[in-house]
């Protein structure tokens, strides 16, 4: 598919979240294969006009880590102006602008989704940032700010007319976070609203089976994918083979999941040093171990390690205690084997599935 001047491998998208969608995650990701884009986590303008460290860290990238947008929050269009010639700058390949953040800080000073209460106030901004850059500018929102305020269609049409490439829509208000279901017809209202840019849908999305469902009920071009990504890293590969054949691949083996896991510890040790890539790689080891079977050991003992040599110990001690699980040929018996990935919109969630908020990182929002 094609986003502006930029024709893309495939029309699977790594959404942004923040605290997770760093560069050892889309490293890790793109390595796997299938993912066609990736957005940085959102980055707030001001910080990054102030070169703020922790901002300029969200926004780092490295070898093979594109395509790449950054992606913006803010409200004072000449900070969002600013902000977008230095993505450019840096070497982004787009701009994206957050209008679908739920979160109250985000929210409070008028980003996130706050921009889609004001269309008109939006559309100029927005129109700002397009003339103030070459690269393709994009935009992440929600249905609208509640039930009652479905403001989506008409802002996208907006958006349209300012020039944006792209619109990413998630098919859930502000109002209802990550809870309730996924609304495919509202997603499907603005695919049907704009005249001819891609509309990307988001939102519940786990599953290749779930892209394609969302694809076919939308008619959106794409799918951009958060937390399934988390539930299965290999979701990209799978959902473009998927796509493209008919045919769904099997999950990857258990030593294949410990092979990713360790590369992806050692990009974050790689990344943020030693010590603080450990502390911050508790949060994301478990999202692993969901899918390895029995692992109550794993999952608490990982959430202690200060170091590689701790990493690698705590790996030990599982594949040891993992054992008594198995068959001589290692793997599990079948009454310990996890589901299997089948879940869609139409099934509802189940189990390792179950529907949940991955937290904002802590602290004010202007350090973001």
């Amino acid at each position: 598919m094609r986003i502006g001047t930029l024709d893309l491998a495939s029309n699977l998208f790594l959404s942004p979240l923040a605290g997770y969608t760093n560069l050892p995650m889309r490293q890790t990701i793109r390595e796997l294969g299938g993912l066609g884009w990736a957005t940085t986590d959102l980055v707030n303008a001001r910080s990054l006009i102030e070169r703020n460290p922790t901002a300029m860290k969200l926004v780092e990238s490295g070898e093979g880590d594109r395509p790449l947008a950054i992606q913006l929050f803010g409200s004072v269009p000449s900070e969002m102006r600013e902000a977008a010639a230095i993505c450019e700058g840096l070497g982004a390949q787009s701009v994206d602008i957050n209008m679908g953040c739920p979160v109250k800080k985000v929210t409070k000073i008028g980003g996130g989704s706050a921009m889609m209460t004001e269309l008109e106030k939006t559309a100029d901004l927005v129109r700002g940032m397009v003339e103030a850059v070459k690269i393709p500018v994009t935009a992440k929102m929600r249905l609208g700010w509640d039930a009652e305020n479905i403001t989506a269609p008409d802002l996208a049409r907006a958006l349209e007319g300012a020039g944006v490439a792209a619109v990413f829509i998630h098919g859930r208000t502000r109002a209802q976070g990550f809870s309730g279901s996924v609304n495919l017809a509202g997603i499907r209202a603005v695919v049907q609203a704009v005249k001819s840019i891609p509309v990307i849908g988001n939102g519940d999305v786990t599953t290749p089976e779930a892209a394609r469902h969302m694809i076919s009920e939308t008619g959106c071009a794409g799918v951009s994918i958060g937390r399934g990504a988390f539930y299965d890293p290999w979701i990209f590969r799978r959902t473009e083979h998927l796509l493209s054949t008919g045919v769904l691949l099997p999950e990857p083996v258990f030593p294949e999941r410990i092979s990713v896991l360790r590369r992806h510890f050692e990009r974050y040790c790689e990344f943020y040093g030693e010590a603080r890539g450990a502390r911050l790689f508790r949060k994301v080891a478990p999202w692993y171990a969901r899918r390895f079977g029995p692992s109550r050991p794993f999952k608490q003992r990982i959430l202690s390690i200060e170091s590689r040599a701790d990493f690698e110990s705590v790996i030990a001690e599982y594949l040891a205690w993992r054992a008594a699980f198995c068959d001589a040929s290692g793997e599990l018996l079948p009454k310990f084997r996890p589901a299997p990935l089948a879940v869609d919109f139409s099934e509802g969630d189940a189990g390792v599935f179950a529907r949940e908020s991955i937290p904002v990182p802590r602290g004010p929002v202007e350090t973001w």
